[in-house]
């Protein structure tokens, strides 16, 4: 899928998206969008404002009509600033399935590649197929390797988490 303003779902329903930085005021909706997704590890509320304030550059939010329906949160990696580490992807349930969260990446991508950025990673649990596919999608889309490496096991969290695999979409040759 190439990335597009405007989205096209299977029922021929077309919606107009903007995508832009996220903004402090959109943390409280990211928040809600997190906590509706029922599948994402939901932080707390101040965390989604402060990475509005902090990590901006490195995420985006997906608006329909004036009102956030996805995001993407990310930060660079201080070992490595050519890399995007994609900490969360949501979308509203109400807007799944137009292309928005693979469109939120191709642009975050595209805007961050201007400062450098050449890679993106991301951890996902073994059963989320769905985001393994996404972000296949997304490296395939753009010429990539996408690789999974073991990263975190079920037994470095304290609770009944899964663990969590490593996913590089990365260039052949990354320059230094």
């Amino acid at each position: 899928m190439s990335p597009s303003q405007t989205s096209t779902a299977p029922a021929t329903t077309t919606i107009s998206v903007d995508y832009r930085q996220p903004t402090v005021d959109d943390g409280a909706r990211l928040w809600e969008i997190a906590s509706d997704s029922k599948v994402l590890d939901v932080n707390s509320s101040y965390s989604y404002v402060l990475w509005c304030h902090d990590f901006s550059t490195s995420s985006i939010v997906a608006e329909v009509d004036g009102r956030a329906v996805g995001f993407v949160t990310g930060y660079r990696r201080q070992t490595d600033p050519s890399t995007v580490m994609v900490w969360q992807v949501a979308v509203d349930d109400a807007y799944r399935g137009h292309g928005i969260a693979a469109t939120m990446l191709h642009r975050l991508l595209d805007r961050t590649q201007r400062s450098g950025v050449v890679a993106m990673h991301t951890t996902i649990s073994p059963d989320n197929v769905a985001s393994q596919r996404l972000f296949a999608s997304v490296a395939a889309a753009r010429g990539l390797n996408f690789e999974r490496r073991d990263l975190f096991a079920a037994d470095s969290f304290p609770d009944a988490h899964e663990p969590e695999d490593l996913y590089l979409l990365e260039p052949d040759i990354r320059e230094p």
